[in-house]
């Protein structure tokens, strides 16, 4: 199958659902967090998917694509350290922050296949 859009990678769409679940877990965190870890964790996970994007619109070009591939494997790193923090807050479920923490890593491993082989994803 020929991947034509950002949409159809398996990668953004495991962010994509990933972001989504963390801003459902983020609903129930206390008031005063709004605009400190919600805000933080919310704006990362999302960062992930949009970054996904601009690295496809810029695969033109193997290093604009790898650093915008990058940029999302930072910002998947970042939602762990948040997802850490939410767990020793006690706002988040040990399990919940695992079943989350190990997704990223998933996400973070297609992130560097992707960046270790352009060549597989960009335009000649």
């Amino acid at each position: 199958m020929r991947i034509t859009r950002h949409t159809e990678l398996t990668v953004y769409q495991r962010a994509f659902d990933a972001a989504m679940a963390v801003f459902a877990q983020t609903k129930t965190f206390p008031k005063e967090e709004r605009y400190s870890l919600t805000d933080q964790v919310r704006r990362s996970s999302r960062s992930v998917c949009a970054n996904i994007t601009e690295a496809w619109r810029k695969r033109r070009y193997e290093a604009a694509f790898v650093s915008r591939l990058n940029d999302a494997e930072t910002e998947a790193a970042e939602t762990q350290t948040w997802l850490q923090f939410a767990v020793e807050c006690k706002y988040l479920d040990r399990n919940e922050a695992a079943r989350l923490y190990t997704e990223y890593d998933e996400i973070l491993a297609m992130l560097v296949a992707m960046i270790r082989e352009p060549a597989k994803w960009t335009i000649r």
